[in-house]
């Protein structure tokens, strides 16, 4: 409980953040790869979505930009959520602080793992059924919560950023020093970093791999036991609040009623 604690919990660690962002870039592959299967969409991808929205804007083709505009709100709407549960939690100096965003995260996971066929006939006001929306908000809230937990150095729900990095590090762990040059004035690569990166790309690829797999052969569902880790992950630092959380509600008590004249 008290590794599981420390994983999730308000005290980060260079090794905390690491493991964690592994785990949330496998769960971010399998969702988008998987979600890919269903809604024919990677809602991780924003620089897609704003893509889309440029080009038909300018070819008139208003379904998809509803569509694009659709899933950039609610990738946007799940950062934002997340930028308020943690600050919330951080202001009252909860353990839980990156727990609860991801406890949400877990919670609207087994939404789409059980009923995720019915959203797919859930028509919205943006052109895609509910599924997408649920989709981009929940990699909006998972990104922003590993985003905050370790000051922008890691991110799980898209590689771009991930492989740039890569790249920069294999560059600099080829580049020929010539000789007599300073120790300090040589080019080195970062080793922790390059392994970082090269572990999130891979893990998310595993992933996509497991979700596209799943997906395919077992439909929604495949998605449950990712939920129900990430939810048992999230759990230990909730439960170490459960008195600090529960102490506003007393606080606050049922509502007095104006004596009866």
């Amino acid at each position: 409980m008290r590794r599981l604690r420390h994983l999730t919990g308000h005290h980060r660690t260079g090794t905390s953040n690491r493991v964690l962002g592994l785990l949330l870039a496998f769960n971010a592959g399998a969702v988008n790869a998987g979600g890919f299967l269903v809604v024919h969409l990677y809602t991780s991808h924003m620089t897609g979505f704003l893509s889309m929205l440029a080009d038909h804007l300018v070819l008139g083709n208003m379904v998809l930009v509803l569509s694009a505009l659709g899933a950039l709100l609610a990738f946007i709407s799940g950062a934002a959520t997340t930028a308020v549960m943690v600050n919330w939690a951080l202001q009252r100096k909860l353990h839980s602080s990156y727990a609860l965003p991801l406890v949400l995260v877990a919670l609207l996971m087994l939404v789409f793992g059980l009923v995720g066929a019915i959203t797919l006939d859930w028509r919205t006001p943006f052109a895609v059924p509910m599924t997408v929306l649920l989709l981009s908000f929940i990699m909006g809230l998972q990104n922003a919560t590993v985003t905050k937990m370790s000051s922008s150095q890691i991110r799980t729900t898209h590689m771009t950023g991930v492989v740039t990095d890569l790249g920069i590090e294999l560059g600099k762990m080829l580049y020929w020093n010539r000789t007599g040059t300073a120790l300090e004035n040589q080019v080195r690569a970062n080793q922790a970093r390059l392994r970082l990166f090269a572990g999130l790309a891979s893990v998310f690829l595993v992933g996509g791999i497991a979700g596209a797999a799943g997906f395919k052969h077992v439909g929604f569902v495949f998605v449950v036991p990712l939920a129900l880790v990430l939810l048992a992950l999230s759990l230990p630092p909730l439960w170490a609040d459960r008195a600090r959380l529960r102490r506003p509600l007393r606080k606050a008590g049922p509502a007095r009623l104006p004596p009866i004249p």
